[in-house]
Protein backbone atom coordinates (compact mmCIF):
# COMPACT_ATOMS: atom_id res chain seq x y z
CA UNK A 1 0.00 0.00 0.00
CA UNK A 2 1.09 3.53 -0.75
CA UNK A 3 -1.05 5.81 1.41
CA UNK A 4 -2.30 5.12 4.93
CA UNK A 5 -5.04 7.44 6.18
CA UNK A 6 -6.62 8.06 9.58
CA UNK A 7 -10.00 9.82 9.61
CA UNK A 8 -11.70 11.18 12.70
CA UNK A 9 -15.21 10.17 11.63
CA UNK A 10 -16.83 7.73 9.23
CA UNK A 11 -18.34 10.07 6.65
CA UNK A 12 -15.11 12.05 6.59
CA UNK A 13 -13.25 8.83 5.87
CA UNK A 14 -15.56 8.13 2.95
CA UNK A 15 -15.11 11.69 1.66
CA UNK A 16 -11.33 11.22 1.61
CA UNK A 17 -11.54 7.76 0.06
CA UNK A 18 -13.84 9.14 -2.64
CA UNK A 19 -11.22 11.65 -3.76
CA UNK A 20 -8.53 8.97 -3.89
CA UNK A 21 -10.71 6.62 -5.95
CA UNK A 22 -11.64 9.38 -8.40
CA UNK A 23 -7.91 9.93 -8.94
CA UNK A 24 -7.37 6.24 -9.68
CA UNK A 25 -6.32 4.71 -6.37
CA UNK A 26 -8.00 1.45 -5.33
CA UNK A 27 -9.18 2.36 -1.85
CA UNK A 28 -10.60 0.44 1.09
CA UNK A 29 -12.15 2.07 4.14
CA UNK A 30 -11.90 0.10 7.37
CA UNK A 31 -14.19 0.64 10.34
CA UNK A 32 -11.75 1.09 13.16
CA UNK A 33 -8.31 -0.49 13.27
CA UNK A 34 -8.43 -3.89 11.52
CA UNK A 35 -7.86 -6.94 13.68
CA UNK A 36 -6.30 -8.89 10.80
CA UNK A 37 -4.54 -8.32 7.46
CA UNK A 38 -6.73 -7.10 4.60
CA UNK A 39 -8.10 -9.26 1.81
CA UNK A 40 -7.49 -7.93 -1.68
CA UNK A 41 -5.06 -5.47 -3.21
CA UNK A 42 -5.40 -1.75 -2.51
CA UNK A 43 -3.33 1.36 -3.14
CA UNK A 44 -4.74 3.25 -0.15
CA UNK A 45 -6.50 2.37 3.08
CA UNK A 46 -8.53 4.80 5.18
CA UNK A 47 -8.98 3.78 8.82
CA UNK A 48 -12.24 5.37 9.97
CA UNK A 49 -12.32 6.25 13.65
CA UNK A 50 -15.12 7.82 15.67
CA UNK A 51 -12.76 10.20 17.44
CA UNK A 52 -13.83 13.71 16.44
CA UNK A 53 -15.75 14.52 19.62
CA UNK A 54 -14.28 12.15 22.22
CA UNK A 55 -11.71 13.22 24.83
CA UNK A 56 -8.45 14.36 23.22
CA UNK A 57 -6.31 11.75 24.98
CA UNK A 58 -8.59 8.98 23.72
CA UNK A 59 -8.49 10.39 20.19
CA UNK A 60 -4.70 10.43 20.34
CA UNK A 61 -4.54 6.82 21.56
CA UNK A 62 -6.90 5.57 18.83
CA UNK A 63 -5.06 7.50 16.13
CA UNK A 64 -1.67 6.17 17.21
CA UNK A 65 -3.05 2.61 17.17
CA UNK A 66 -4.27 3.18 13.60
CA UNK A 67 -0.88 4.60 12.63
CA UNK A 68 0.94 1.54 13.96
CA UNK A 69 -1.29 -0.79 11.95
CA UNK A 70 -0.78 1.27 8.79
CA UNK A 71 2.99 1.31 9.32
CA UNK A 72 3.01 -2.48 9.69
CA UNK A 73 1.04 -2.70 6.44
CA UNK A 74 3.89 -0.97 4.61
CA UNK A 75 2.36 2.43 3.81
CA UNK A 76 4.81 5.01 2.48
CA UNK A 77 2.96 8.19 3.49
CA UNK A 78 0.30 9.00 6.09
CA UNK A 79 -2.71 11.30 6.15
CA UNK A 80 -4.76 12.57 9.10
CA UNK A 81 -8.17 13.59 7.80
CA UNK A 82 -10.54 15.95 9.64
CA UNK A 83 -13.62 17.88 8.59
CA UNK A 84 -13.53 20.63 5.97
CA UNK A 85 -15.11 22.89 8.59
CA UNK A 86 -12.31 22.06 11.05
CA UNK A 87 -14.77 20.78 13.69
CA UNK A 88 -12.89 21.00 16.97
CA UNK A 89 -12.68 22.79 20.31
CA UNK A 90 -9.92 24.64 22.21
CA UNK A 91 -9.19 21.32 23.98
CA UNK A 92 -8.69 19.39 20.70
CA UNK A 93 -8.80 17.07 18.94
CA UNK A 94 -7.07 18.15 15.73
CA UNK A 95 -3.97 19.71 17.27
CA UNK A 96 -3.24 16.96 19.83
CA UNK A 97 -3.71 14.16 17.28
CA UNK A 98 -1.62 15.92 14.63
CA UNK A 99 1.23 16.49 17.09
CA UNK A 100 1.15 12.89 18.34
CA UNK A 101 1.30 11.55 14.78
CA UNK A 102 4.13 13.95 13.92
CA UNK A 103 6.11 12.78 16.93
CA UNK A 104 5.57 9.12 16.04
CA UNK A 105 6.73 9.74 12.45
CA UNK A 106 9.52 12.16 13.34
CA UNK A 107 7.90 14.76 11.07
CA UNK A 108 9.55 18.16 11.26
CA UNK A 109 6.62 20.08 9.81
CA UNK A 110 3.09 19.20 8.67
CA UNK A 111 0.41 21.18 6.91
CA UNK A 112 -3.09 21.87 8.20
CA UNK A 113 -5.43 22.46 5.26
CA UNK A 114 -9.16 21.65 5.40
CA UNK A 115 -9.82 23.51 2.13
CA UNK A 116 -12.00 21.81 -0.50
CA UNK A 117 -13.05 24.46 -3.07
CA UNK A 118 -15.30 21.98 -4.90
CA UNK A 119 -17.42 21.90 -1.75
CA UNK A 120 -17.10 25.67 -1.18
CA UNK A 121 -14.47 25.39 1.56
CA UNK A 122 -11.61 27.84 0.99
CA UNK A 123 -8.85 29.35 3.12
CA UNK A 124 -7.45 32.85 2.64
CA UNK A 125 -4.90 34.44 5.00
CA UNK A 126 -5.59 31.61 7.38
CA UNK A 127 -9.34 32.25 7.50
CA UNK A 128 -11.69 29.42 6.55
CA UNK A 129 -14.70 30.32 4.41
CA UNK A 130 -17.86 28.30 3.79
CA UNK A 131 -19.11 29.59 0.50
CA UNK A 132 -18.85 33.38 0.69
CA UNK A 133 -19.00 33.70 4.48
CA UNK A 134 -16.37 33.11 7.17
CA UNK A 135 -16.72 29.84 9.06
CA UNK A 136 -17.82 31.71 12.19
CA UNK A 137 -20.79 33.19 10.30
CA UNK A 138 -21.84 29.90 8.70
CA UNK A 139 -24.23 27.29 10.05
CA UNK A 140 -21.27 25.73 11.88
CA UNK A 141 -21.52 28.41 14.54
CA UNK A 142 -24.60 26.51 15.79
CA UNK A 143 -23.06 23.02 15.66
CA UNK A 144 -24.35 21.14 18.72
CA UNK A 145 -20.99 19.50 19.56
CA UNK A 146 -18.27 21.64 17.98
CA UNK A 147 -19.59 25.18 17.42
CA UNK A 148 -17.06 27.06 15.28
CA UNK A 149 -17.04 30.71 16.37
CA UNK A 150 -13.62 31.70 15.00
CA UNK A 151 -12.74 31.50 11.29
CA UNK A 152 -8.99 32.03 11.81
CA UNK A 153 -7.44 28.57 11.70
CA UNK A 154 -4.02 29.71 12.86
CA UNK A 155 -5.65 30.99 16.04
CA UNK A 156 -7.93 27.96 16.44
CA UNK A 157 -5.13 25.44 15.91
CA UNK A 158 -2.69 27.33 18.14
CA UNK A 159 -5.19 27.25 21.02
CA UNK A 160 -5.14 23.44 21.04
CA UNK A 161 -1.49 22.81 20.12
CA UNK A 162 1.80 22.83 22.00
CA UNK A 163 3.72 23.43 18.78
CA UNK A 164 4.07 26.79 17.08
CA UNK A 165 1.54 27.29 14.28
CA UNK A 166 2.31 29.34 11.17
CA UNK A 167 0.78 30.27 7.82
CA UNK A 168 1.58 29.57 4.18
CA UNK A 169 -0.33 32.46 2.63
CA UNK A 170 -1.96 32.32 -0.78
CA UNK A 171 0.77 34.48 -2.35
CA UNK A 172 3.17 31.54 -1.88
CA UNK A 173 0.60 28.93 -2.90
CA UNK A 174 -0.26 30.79 -6.11
CA UNK A 175 3.45 30.92 -6.98
CA UNK A 176 3.54 27.13 -7.11
CA UNK A 177 5.26 24.10 -5.63
CA UNK A 178 8.75 25.58 -5.27
CA UNK A 179 7.45 28.67 -3.45
CA UNK A 180 5.38 26.51 -1.10
CA UNK A 181 8.42 24.36 -0.30
CA UNK A 182 10.47 27.50 0.35
CA UNK A 183 7.80 28.77 2.73
CA UNK A 184 7.81 25.41 4.56
CA UNK A 185 11.56 25.73 5.03
CA UNK A 186 11.28 29.31 6.31
CA UNK A 187 8.56 28.36 8.79
CA UNK A 188 10.53 25.37 10.03
CA UNK A 189 13.53 27.64 10.62
CA UNK A 190 11.27 29.79 12.81
CA UNK A 191 10.29 26.78 14.91
CA UNK A 192 6.87 26.27 13.29
CA UNK A 193 5.70 22.62 13.19
CA UNK A 194 2.11 23.05 11.98
CA UNK A 195 1.49 25.22 8.93
CA UNK A 196 -2.02 26.33 7.95
CA UNK A 197 -2.03 26.57 4.15
CA UNK A 198 -4.28 28.85 2.10
CA UNK A 199 -6.17 27.37 -0.85
CA UNK A 200 -8.94 28.89 -2.96
CA UNK A 201 -8.90 26.67 -6.08
CA UNK A 202 -8.37 23.00 -6.89
CA UNK A 203 -5.16 24.03 -8.66
CA UNK A 204 -3.91 25.26 -5.29
CA UNK A 205 -4.61 21.82 -3.79
CA UNK A 206 -2.57 20.13 -6.52
CA UNK A 207 0.34 22.50 -5.89
CA UNK A 208 0.14 21.91 -2.14
CA UNK A 209 0.04 18.13 -2.62
CA UNK A 210 3.10 18.26 -4.89
CA UNK A 211 4.98 20.32 -2.31
CA UNK A 212 4.14 17.70 0.34
CA UNK A 213 5.36 14.71 -1.68
CA UNK A 214 8.20 14.06 0.78
CA UNK A 215 6.25 14.84 3.95
CA UNK A 216 5.74 11.73 6.09
CA UNK A 217 2.44 13.18 7.37
CA UNK A 218 -0.25 15.35 5.84
CA UNK A 219 -3.09 16.70 7.99
CA UNK A 220 -6.02 18.06 6.00
CA UNK A 221 -9.60 17.72 4.93
CA UNK A 222 -10.19 15.55 1.90
CA UNK A 223 -9.25 18.22 -0.65
CA UNK A 224 -5.46 17.90 -0.64
CA UNK A 225 -5.88 14.19 -1.43
CA UNK A 226 -6.83 14.96 -5.05
CA UNK A 227 -3.18 15.72 -5.80
CA UNK A 228 -1.51 12.82 -3.99
CA UNK A 229 -2.03 10.05 -6.59
CA UNK A 230 0.00 12.06 -9.12
CA UNK A 231 2.89 12.15 -6.65
CA UNK A 232 2.91 8.35 -6.59
CA UNK A 233 2.60 8.15 -10.38
CA UNK A 234 5.50 10.54 -10.82
CA UNK A 235 7.55 8.25 -8.59
CA UNK A 236 6.62 5.23 -10.72
CA UNK A 237 4.62 3.63 -7.90
CA UNK A 238 1.04 3.91 -9.18
CA UNK A 239 -0.19 2.80 -12.63
CA UNK A 240 -3.20 4.32 -14.39
CA UNK A 241 -6.39 2.49 -13.30
CA UNK A 242 -9.82 2.64 -14.94
CA UNK A 243 -11.63 0.30 -12.53
CA UNK A 244 -10.80 1.84 -9.15
CA UNK A 245 -14.48 2.69 -8.47
CA UNK A 246 -16.05 -0.61 -9.59
CA UNK A 247 -18.69 -2.02 -7.19
CA UNK A 248 -20.87 -5.16 -7.36
CA UNK A 249 -24.49 -5.00 -8.54
CA UNK A 250 -26.73 -5.47 -5.48
CA UNK A 251 -30.53 -5.80 -5.88
CA UNK A 252 -32.85 -5.18 -2.92
CA UNK A 253 -34.87 -2.65 -0.94
CA UNK A 254 -33.67 0.88 -0.14
CA UNK A 255 -33.95 3.32 2.77
CA UNK A 256 -32.51 6.58 4.11
CA UNK A 257 -31.46 7.31 7.72
CA UNK A 258 -30.73 10.90 8.70
CA UNK A 259 -29.37 12.04 12.04
CA UNK A 260 -27.47 15.15 11.00
CA UNK A 261 -28.93 18.52 11.95
CA UNK A 262 -26.79 20.57 9.55
CA UNK A 263 -28.34 23.16 7.25
CA UNK A 264 -27.65 21.00 4.19
CA UNK A 265 -29.28 17.91 5.68
CA UNK A 266 -32.28 19.87 6.91
CA UNK A 267 -32.79 20.96 3.31
CA UNK A 268 -32.42 17.39 2.04
CA UNK A 269 -34.98 16.08 4.52
CA UNK A 270 -37.36 18.90 3.57
CA UNK A 271 -36.94 18.11 -0.13
CA UNK A 272 -37.76 14.43 0.47
CA UNK A 273 -40.85 15.24 2.53
CA UNK A 274 -42.06 17.98 0.16
CA UNK A 275 -41.77 15.49 -2.71
CA UNK A 276 -44.39 13.33 -1.03
CA UNK A 277 -42.08 10.42 -0.27
CA UNK A 278 -42.65 8.37 2.91
CA UNK A 279 -40.82 9.72 5.97
CA UNK A 280 -40.87 8.79 9.65
CA UNK A 281 -39.66 11.25 12.28
CA UNK A 282 -37.70 9.99 15.27
CA UNK A 283 -38.63 12.01 18.38
CA UNK A 284 -35.91 12.12 21.08
CA UNK A 285 -38.49 12.92 23.78
CA UNK A 286 -40.33 9.70 22.96
CA UNK A 287 -37.05 7.81 23.32
CA UNK A 288 -36.42 9.52 26.67
CA UNK A 289 -39.87 8.44 27.89
CA UNK A 290 -38.81 4.83 27.41
CA UNK A 291 -40.86 4.13 24.28
CA UNK A 292 -39.39 1.69 21.74
CA UNK A 293 -39.22 4.26 18.98
CA UNK A 294 -37.07 2.09 16.71
CA UNK A 295 -39.52 -0.82 16.78
CA UNK A 296 -42.46 1.51 16.19
CA UNK A 297 -40.75 3.17 13.23
CA UNK A 298 -39.91 -0.16 11.62
CA UNK A 299 -43.47 -1.37 12.09
CA UNK A 300 -44.82 1.85 10.59
CA UNK A 301 -42.56 1.45 7.56
CA UNK A 302 -43.34 -2.22 6.95
CA UNK A 303 -46.35 -1.60 4.72
CA UNK A 304 -44.58 0.86 2.37
CA UNK A 305 -40.96 -0.29 2.31
CA UNK A 306 -41.58 -2.84 -0.44
CA UNK A 307 -43.04 -0.10 -2.65
CA UNK A 308 -40.11 2.27 -2.38
CA UNK A 309 -37.51 3.82 -0.07
CA UNK A 310 -38.48 5.28 3.32
CA UNK A 311 -36.71 8.08 5.19
CA UNK A 312 -36.16 7.80 8.96
CA UNK A 313 -35.00 11.12 10.35
CA UNK A 314 -34.07 12.80 13.62
CA UNK A 315 -32.89 15.88 11.71
CA UNK A 316 -34.15 19.13 13.24
CA UNK A 317 -33.58 22.89 13.14
CA UNK A 318 -30.87 24.38 15.42
CA UNK A 319 -33.39 25.87 17.86
CA UNK A 320 -35.15 22.51 18.23
CA UNK A 321 -31.83 20.75 18.81
CA UNK A 322 -30.94 23.24 21.55
CA UNK A 323 -34.31 22.69 23.21
CA UNK A 324 -33.80 18.93 23.26
CA UNK A 325 -30.25 19.27 24.57
CA UNK A 326 -31.38 21.66 27.31
CA UNK A 327 -33.91 19.14 28.58
CA UNK A 328 -32.06 15.87 28.01
CA UNK A 329 -28.39 16.88 28.01
CA UNK A 330 -26.09 17.25 24.98
CA UNK A 331 -24.36 13.87 25.18
CA UNK A 332 -27.44 12.03 26.39
CA UNK A 333 -29.66 13.33 23.59
CA UNK A 334 -27.10 12.47 20.93
CA UNK A 335 -26.48 8.98 22.30
CA UNK A 336 -30.19 8.15 22.51
CA UNK A 337 -30.88 9.22 18.95
CA UNK A 338 -27.81 7.44 17.56
CA UNK A 339 -28.77 4.20 19.30
CA UNK A 340 -32.34 4.38 17.96
CA UNK A 341 -31.16 5.05 14.40
CA UNK A 342 -28.63 2.24 14.64
CA UNK A 343 -31.35 -0.17 15.73
CA UNK A 344 -33.48 0.97 12.81
CA UNK A 345 -30.57 0.26 10.45
CA UNK A 346 -30.21 -3.27 11.84
CA UNK A 347 -33.94 -3.84 11.46
CA UNK A 348 -33.92 -2.59 7.88
CA UNK A 349 -31.13 -4.96 6.85
CA UNK A 350 -33.03 -7.85 8.47
CA UNK A 351 -36.06 -6.86 6.37
CA UNK A 352 -34.19 -7.01 3.07
CA UNK A 353 -32.74 -3.52 2.67
CA UNK A 354 -29.45 -3.72 0.78
CA UNK A 355 -29.15 -0.05 -0.29
CA UNK A 356 -28.85 2.41 2.57
CA UNK A 357 -28.14 6.15 2.61
CA UNK A 358 -26.97 7.52 5.98
CA UNK A 359 -26.64 11.26 6.69
CA UNK A 360 -24.40 12.58 9.47
CA UNK A 361 -20.96 11.57 10.70
CA UNK A 362 -22.01 10.49 14.18
CA UNK A 363 -25.05 8.68 12.79
CA UNK A 364 -22.95 6.90 10.16
CA UNK A 365 -20.54 5.79 12.86
CA UNK A 366 -23.34 4.35 14.97
CA UNK A 367 -24.89 2.58 11.98
CA UNK A 368 -21.75 0.89 10.67
CA UNK A 369 -20.85 -0.27 14.17
CA UNK A 370 -24.36 -1.64 14.71
CA UNK A 371 -24.14 -3.55 11.43
CA UNK A 372 -20.72 -4.99 12.39
CA UNK A 373 -19.19 -3.66 9.18
CA UNK A 374 -15.45 -4.24 9.03
CA UNK A 375 -14.51 -2.60 5.73
CA UNK A 376 -15.99 -0.78 2.72
CA UNK A 377 -14.84 -0.77 -0.90
CA UNK A 378 -15.18 2.76 -2.25
CA UNK A 379 -17.17 3.20 -5.44
CA UNK A 380 -18.48 5.96 -7.73
CA UNK A 381 -19.17 9.49 -6.55
CA UNK A 382 -22.74 10.69 -5.99
CA UNK A 383 -21.92 14.30 -5.08
CA UNK A 384 -18.53 15.84 -4.26
CA UNK A 385 -17.25 14.11 -1.15
CA UNK A 386 -19.86 11.33 -1.12
CA UNK A 387 -19.49 8.01 -2.97
CA UNK A 388 -21.38 4.75 -2.90
CA UNK A 389 -19.55 2.01 -1.02
CA UNK A 390 -19.95 -1.75 -0.69
CA UNK A 391 -19.38 -3.97 2.33
CA UNK A 392 -16.99 -6.88 1.87
CA UNK A 393 -18.18 -10.49 1.78
CA UNK A 394 -20.52 -12.82 -0.07
CA UNK A 395 -23.66 -10.71 0.55
CA UNK A 396 -22.67 -7.06 0.13
CA UNK A 397 -24.69 -4.06 1.24
CA UNK A 398 -24.41 -0.75 -0.61
CA UNK A 399 -23.97 2.25 1.67
CA UNK A 400 -23.77 5.99 1.03
CA UNK A 401 -22.36 7.70 4.14
CA UNK A 402 -22.96 11.43 3.81
CA UNK A 403 -21.35 14.13 5.90
CA UNK A 404 -24.04 16.42 7.26
CA UNK A 405 -22.87 19.47 5.33
CA UNK A 406 -22.45 17.74 1.96
CA UNK A 407 -24.74 16.98 -0.96
CA UNK A 408 -27.30 18.74 -3.13
CA UNK A 409 -30.84 19.38 -1.87
CA UNK A 410 -32.14 16.32 -3.77
CA UNK A 411 -29.26 14.13 -2.58
CA UNK A 412 -31.33 11.33 -1.04
CA UNK A 413 -33.40 10.67 -4.15
CA UNK A 414 -30.48 11.28 -6.51
CA UNK A 415 -28.20 8.81 -4.74
CA UNK A 416 -30.75 5.99 -4.93
CA UNK A 417 -31.59 6.78 -8.55
CA UNK A 418 -27.92 6.51 -9.48
CA UNK A 419 -27.93 2.80 -8.60
CA UNK A 420 -30.69 2.14 -11.14
CA UNK A 421 -29.26 4.32 -13.90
Amino acid sequence: MLLGCIADDFTGATDLANNLVRSGMRTLQTIGVPAAPLDGEFDAVVVALKSRTIAANEAVAQSLAALEWLKRSGCRQFYFKYCSTFDSTPQGNIGPVAEALMDALDAKIAIACPAFPTNARTIYLGNLFVGEVPLSESGMRHHPLTPMTDANLVRVLQAQSRSKVGLVAWSAVAAGEAAIRARFAALAAEGVRLAVVDAITDADLHAIAAACAEHPLITAGSGVAIGLPQNFRSAGLLPQRADAAALPQVPGLAAVISGSCSQATNGQVAHWVESGRPAIRIDPFEIARGNDVAASALQQAASVLASGPVLFYATAAPEDVKSVQAKLGVAEAGAMVEEALARIARGLIERGVTRLVVAGGETAGAVVQALDIVALKIGPQIDPGVPWTATQGAHPILLALKSGNFGSRDFFAKSLAQLDA
